[in-house]
Formats: C-alpha cells, structure tokens, sequence
C-alpha cells in the first residue's frame, strides 16, 4: 500500500464478495428459468431438464475461474479455455435471447410491448452479468484489501539477491570435508570479540600469509586447512587479519595443490 495511503475498512471486502454472490445468484435464477424452458422445448426429458442451464452456466463459472487459475500458463491452453467459456457464454445468451424473443412473438399486445430487439437484448443481460459476477468475485476473494506484513517483509527479503561473497552467493558446492572443518571451529575455537591493537602482534601481509600457509600442514582428505594456516601464522609472531583473507589465502594454496598431480602426470 502506497505511504499516507489510507486502509479500506475491514469489512468491506466481505461486503463485497456478499454483495457479487447475492449478484451471481439472481442473475443465475433469472438466465435458470430462461434454459430450462429452452430445455422443455428441445424435448429433454422433464426430469432432467433441470440439469441443462446447470451445465451451461455451471460451465461458465468453473471456465472463468480456469482462467484466471492459467493466467500465466502458456497461450496455448489459455486460448483453449478462453475459446471453451466463449461458446459456452455465447450459448447461453442465444439460449436466452431466443427464448425471449420467441415468447414476445407469441404474447397477446395488451399493455407495455416491446420489440424483438429490445426483448432479446434484455435478455442476454442475465448470462452476462453471471459471468461478470462470477469474475468479480475471484478477483475480490484472490485480492485481499489488507497484505500480511510479515508476508510482505519475508517476500522482500527472499527476492533480495544476496551479496557478493557470502555463502549464497558462491556457485560452487562447499566440499564435506570444509564442512565438518568449519563445525569443529564453531565448537572447539568460538570467535573472540575484537581487542584493541595496543600490544598485539603485526598483522601479517598477504603475500606472509601465502608463504607461511605453503608450510602449514594439510587438513582432511590432504585439503588446505585454514585452522593449521591459522595456527602457523600465529606461531610466526604475526596475526591472521580478518578471515575472508584466510579464505582467499586458502583457496589460492588449494588451486595451487590441485595441479601439482597434474605436474607430476606431465
């Protein structure tokens, strides 16, 4: 909702959706009477005919809401059902017009007369409105007037792509073995909270850290370990800095491992 935008009232969605459902059903009884009368003419069996306007307007209902179900689906389908509810709305307005304009033709003119035209028109405004009505009310009931906030802040947060460097953003898998070293660190050496400079020993270079990691031993599986890295610098007298230079320090040292064998094989 836009800032200083005020909030509909709480019920008048409710009022709303009510007030189309009354629509729909009036419309419905009115376009009802009209088919099932269409029904008696075509022969169907007076048991049955109440099914027909059923199977007509039913039809268009449950079209109406495909489409809006399949409204990013491909063309493809989405004309099929566009092109299913507009024979059958087309029907039904036919159905009623006909029926209309062939019981004016037959009435007796006494008092208020209508033409064919008029009466036809009249008519076809009940299978209309039902399909409007119809339409209306999935807009209002898939459209809710107050969004969840919470909802709102989760969706904001999960289309914000996440920074360069931090885990989510790294395409390549993280190896098991990087894995389990990390949950030893986590248990074994928490994270200090930082201590002034004053007294401490120099922090080491990174060009130190490469030189000083060749010499440190490896960790599982024969992979650079940034824990013995760590330790190594340390017992040189200097300080690691931060650990996204650990990081990079030990990917660079890692690559380096990795085409030793292929040294060796050439």
């Amino acid at each position: 909702m836009p800032p200083g935008a005020t909030a509909p009232p709480t019920s008048l969605p409710v009022l709303i959706r009510t007030g189309v459902a009354l629509l729909a059903m009036a419309t419905f009884a009115l376009s009802y009477d009209a088919l099932r009368q269409m029904a008696a003419a075509s022969h169907i069996h007076p048991a049955l005919t109440y099914a027909f306007p059923l199977v007509i307007d039913g039809f268009i209902a449950i079209g109406i809401g495909a489409l809006l179900v399949l409204r990013t689906a491909p063309l493809r389908p989405r004309l099929y059902v566009s092109a299913l509810v507009g024979i059958a709305t087309a029907t039904s307005i036919w159905a009623n017009v006909l029926h209309a304009v062939r019981l004016n033709q037959q009435t007796l003119r006494g008092g208020l007369a209508l033409d064919d035209i008029t009466v036809g028109v009249i008519s076809a405004i009940a299978p209309l409105a039902l399909a409007g009505a119809v339409h209306l009310y999935l807009l209002v009931q898939r459209s809710p007037a107050h969004a969840d906030p919470s909802a709102e802040i989760r969706r904001n947060t999960a289309a914000t792509p996440p920074k360069p460097g931090t885990p989510a953003a790294t395409e390549e898998p993280v190896p098991a073995e990087d894995v389990a070293e990390q949950a030893d660190e986590q248990v074994a050496e928490p994270e200090a909270p930082p201590a002034p400079d004053v007294g401490q020993p120099p922090i080491a270079t990174y060009e130190q850290v490469i030189a000083i990691g060749r010499t440190a031993p490896v960790g599982r599986d024969g992979r650079v370990s940034r824990r013995h890295m760590e330790t190594a610098i340390r017992a040189k007298g200097l300080r690691p800095g931060g650990r996204e230079r650990l990081e990079e320090a030990k990917a660079e040292l890692q690559a380096e491992l990795d085409r030793q064998p292929t040294k060796a094989a050439a």
